[in-house]
């Protein structure tokens, strides 16, 4: 069985007396440590699809096996401790707490996990300085950059060590320099082992994916292998 199974996922909300089908019988298999990218026109189904993987959206039928958890058959408490621990969400917005300091947004998550505070903080710094942040831990979030701001949101979602990234438009509201930087970071990661699905709207982004799905009208439209020839590399001390 593969990492990831989607067997006839639909999702359908009510618009008055309307039926609107976000999503349409999807399948879909993912094997550990694979890299895909989602891409369709806006309102494709993209995002519901994430949020669904990601355990924040119950879909209205079919079934979700990840590592052989039937994951929608847990109720809610079971399905928050599998958010903690098997997934890390990468967003467009970075969702930083603009109240907390770098180090004390990459900590956040750990705030239910047992543990004693010197241990968890030894954990973020550790992220912060693989993401080149070391000097900028006890900054708050509006005093960095945007790219400085989406590693700050890696190393949140790194920092319980989950085994599936998800990420939503990563590169979204950056420059395209520092959205590259990203993408190599997040191809680094996959590289660790670390399986990653990526939405996102830019063919460039979708390159550094091992397979593409495409999207339109809550179907599966096509499937490729896709092609990193053309896509240009950041030396490593470019990126850190």
């Amino acid at each position: 069985m593969a990492f990831i199974e989607l067997n006839s996922i639909s999702k359908c909300y009510a618009v008055g007396e309307e039926r609107v089908f976000a999503l349409r019988e999807v399948s879909l298999s993912i094997e550990e440590g694979d890299f895909v990218a989602i891409m369709g026109p806006s309102g494709s189904g993209k995002t519901t699809l994430l949020s669904i993987l990601g355990g924040l959206c119950r879909p209205s039928g079919g079934k979700y096996t990840i590592d052989g958890i039937s994951l929608y058959d847990l109720d809610e408490e079971k399905l928050a401790d599998f958010r903690r621990e098997y997934v890390g969400f990468v967003f467009q917005s970075f969702h930083l707490i603009p109240y907390l300091t770098v180090i004390e947004n990459v900590m956040l998550p750990m705030a239910v996990v047992w543990g004693q505070k010197s241990f968890k903080r030894k954990n973020a710094l550790l992220l912060l300085e693989q993401m080149g942040l070391t000097s900028k831990e006890r900054r708050l979030p509006t005093r960095l950059s945007g790219g400085e701001q989406e590693r700050v949101a890696i190393a949140r979602a790194l920092i319980n060590d989950p085994p599936l990234i998800l990420a939503d438009e990563p590169t979204g509201n950056l420059d395209s320099k520092t959205g590259k930087e990203i993408m190599e970071l997040l191809r680094k990661l996959n590289a660790e082992g670390r399986t990653i699905i990526m939405v996102t709207h830019n063919p460039e982004n979708a390159a550094f994916a091992r397979r593409l799905i495409r999207l339109r009208d809550g179907l599966i439209e096509g499937e490729e292998l896709v092609s990193l020839k053309w896509v240009k590399r950041l030396p490593v001390g470019e990126i850190f």
